[in-house]
């Protein structure tokens, strides 16, 4: 599953405390990628920390993007 914070919060990877999830997704992917069956993401999320994103809908706002752009240009 992908996931984002919350604005304004930083929270640690679960076997990395040092690195951060944070509001901004990482180049090119919808969200940072974590195991579903994890129970420490799963407690993120119905804390608020973190809220689940949706891995197609980044990809199609992408692409309208790209053609308003096109549009202009023409």
């Amino acid at each position: 599953m992908f996931v984002l914070a919350q604005k304004g919060i930083a929270v640690p990877k679960e076997f990395n405390p040092r690195d951060y999830i944070t509001e901004t997704a990482p180049e090119g992917q919808p969200g940072f990628e974590v195991p579903d069956d994890s129970a420490y993401y799963q407690r993120r999320l119905a804390d608020g920390d973190l809220v689940l994103v949706d891995a197609v809908a980044p990809a199609a706002v992408t692409v309208a993007t790209k053609k308003e752009v096109a549009n202009v240009q023409s």
